[in-house]
């Protein structure tokens, strides 16, 4: 025989813990590839690629030769004053993204100041993909 005062009870409280982290990894990786992908730049292909380190200041060129530094527009002359800070906390690495159909002079001059600023070792933006 069944005692019919106990009924049967189910505790909500972990399935909203599992929800609250799902919720949060979602937040966190949907703004990480945002960052990334900010600027539409057609990247040259490499047949091996690195995931990208989301503390890295990022410099990016598009093809017609306009400077952005985390995604805001920035000239030649600022971006140096501008990056050396960036460049001391993340250990002097820093990203460069550039058009492959931009001018290669423009990037010369970008890592030139990239260099002057403190940067010391430089991670290249590719896409996925040989030849």
């Amino acid at each position: 025989m069944r005692d019919e005062g106990a009924g049967v009870t189910f505790d909500f409280a972990p399935m909203v813990d599992i929800v609250l982290l799902l919720l949060i990894f979602f937040f966190l990786t949907s703004s990480l590839g945002a960052r990334q992908n900010a600027l539409p730049l057609d990247l040259p292909r490499a047949s091996t690629t690195v995931q990208e380190t989301p503390a890295l200041p990022i410099v990016s060129v598009d093809r017609s030769g306009k400077l952005y530094l985390n995604g805001k527009e920035t000239t030649l002359t600022k971006l140096g004053a501008q990056l050396k800070p960036l460049a001391s906390a993340s250990g002097g690495v820093v990203g460069l993204r550039a058009d492959e159909r931009g001018n290669y002079g423009t990037v010369v001059q970008v890592m030139d100041v990239i260099k002057r600023a403190g940067g010391e070792r430089l991670a290249l933006g590719t896409r996925t993909g040989g030849q």
